[in-house]
């Protein structure tokens, strides 16, 4: 009998910080960003809340667009896989992280209108029907002009 594994992670949730953006030594765009859910829940009469916070991390061309679109605030949905690095730090204890390497995400928070912010999203012309994209559709990212998605390889950020 094959074994079956699944490691998938969906979040819907705000950027806590504007995403940081570096690269390898190999070239390899690297975003790591924020995302806050929010939950609530009744006990006994008592509405409660909690918030988590989760590391997130894109590769290649997909970080670039995270750096280049997403900013402090803004609601996304993000999917992807966990993952979890350890190393030692300088006290010589092993530290723990762990991350959602995401492969795809989409903007929810709507692009502000006749506002004329330079926080506004870029126009988006989506050649299927005349809407404006509104903040449930998705967004087609290959629309956005110089940005070409042709060469987004996997999201593990290895070298092939």
């Amino acid at each position: 009998m094959a074994s079956r594994n699944l490691n998938k992670v969906m979040l819907i949730g705000n950027l806590t910080r504007d995403p940081e953006m570096r690269y390898t030594p190999q070239g390899n765009a690297v975003a790591s960003f924020v995302i806050a859910t929010n939950r609530e829940w009744v006990t006994q009469g008592e509405k409660k809340q909690s918030v988590d916070f989760h590391n997130v991390v894109a590769w290649n061309k997909l970080a670039e667009i995270c750096g280049q679109l997403l900013k402090k605030g803004v609601k996304v949905f993000v999917e992807g896989r966990l993952q979890t690095r350890d190393w030692v730090g300088e006290d010589g204890k092993k530290r723990y992280k762990t991350e959602i390497i995401i492969d795809d995400m989409i903007i929810l928070t709507p692009k502000k209108s006749g506002e004329g912010s330079e926080e506004d999203y870029p126009e988006i012309e989506n050649h299927e029907h005349t809407e404006e994209v509104g903040p449930e559709e998705e967004i087609n990212l290959d629309d956005l002009g110089d940005l070409d998605l042709g060469d987004l390889d996997d999201s593990t950020g290895e070298d092939k």
